[in-house]
């Protein structure tokens, strides 16, 4: 757990990194499809190099990455429409309450067994991302809550086709390649969709270098950070914890930020987020 702890810590920090980095960006810059691009310029080659020469290749290795890289695409299509309609504080809490859908599908699915103490946290924790999401929520928003959900079905999907293969990837050189197929599935996705709306493959704006790259490189190693840690927890909990960097962004929005709108609200959803985590902690 020790080694599981200080991982999902890095992850955390990293998730967090790559938000504040893509904060102030211009919304004509599309920041996530030059971030994928940075992380599959740099660390694409090397990473796919290591999944093919040192996973233990099977068909059920390779139809799990495949699954992962569909469900990968999905989730940034149906955000990218999500976040069009409502604000990232709607959206995003909600389709990161997967963690309640990946141990229900392991349990009724695949015969996972979660203590009481877990289902607790799971549930606690995820009911303060919804209270947050509720501090965002204005006027008429079911479709919006429909794709939020779908982003949550799609992560609860890669999440445990990610659980499943890292018994097959032994180094962390492999893990990332995991990453980098989905990466790609992703990045092809988004290029679509942009040539779809605005008739060009590549973003009318670019930011600065020194943002993007960093964060591509932030985006690609804590998703990997995730994945390593699966060696040592079930999908939910890793997938769960990584929700601490929600946590920790929300609070500095607040008080760093200054961005006090609804704050009673938010500042109860994250101590019950926080609590939730914590009962889950003590579950492992």
């Amino acid at each position: 757990m020790t080694v599981a702890a200080l991982v999902l810590t890095a992850a955390v920090l990293m998730h967090v990194a790559w938000n504040l980095l893509a904060r102030a960006s211009h919304p004509d810059s599309r920041f996530l499809w030059w971030a994928v691009l940075g992380y599959l310029v740099v660390l694409g080659p090397w990473s796919l190099y290591e999944l093919a020469t040192q996973a233990h290749w099977s068909l059920h290795l390779a139809g799990l990455l495949v699954t992962s890289a569909l469900s990968n695409g999905v989730y940034f299509i149906v955000l990218g429409a999500a976040y069009r309609r409502a604000p990232v504080a709607l959206v995003y809490p909600i389709a990161r309450s997967s963690p309640l859908l990946i141990a229900l599908w392991s349990s009724l699915l695949f015969g996972e067994v979660i203590p009481g103490m877990g289902w607790i946290g799971i549930l606690v924790s995820v009911g303060g991302l919804l209270v947050m999401a509720s501090s965002a929520w204005h006027g008429e928003r079911r479709f919006v809550l429909l794709l939020a959900v779908t982003a949550a079905f799609a992560t609860s999907v890669y999440s445990l086709s990610n659980k499943f293969a890292v018994s097959s990837l032994p180094t962390y050189g492999a893990q990332l390649g995991l990453v980098s197929f989905d990466l790609i599935a992703s990045f092809t996705a988004l290029s679509i969709e942009q040539r779809l709306r605005f008739g060009r493959w590549r973003p009318p704006v670019r930011p600065p270098i020194l943002r993007w790259l960093p964060a591509g490189l932030c985006i690609g190693n804590a998703y990997g950070l995730v994945i390593y840690a699966m060696q040592y927890l079930s999908a939910a909990y890793a997938v769960a914890f990584t929700n601490a960097g929600i946590v920790l962004a929300g609070l500095l929005s607040m008080f760093a930020f200054g961005e006090r709108e609804r704050w009673g609200t938010r500042l109860s959803a994250i101590v019950l987020t926080t609590c939730g985590l914590v009962i889950l902690g003590f579950s492992v």
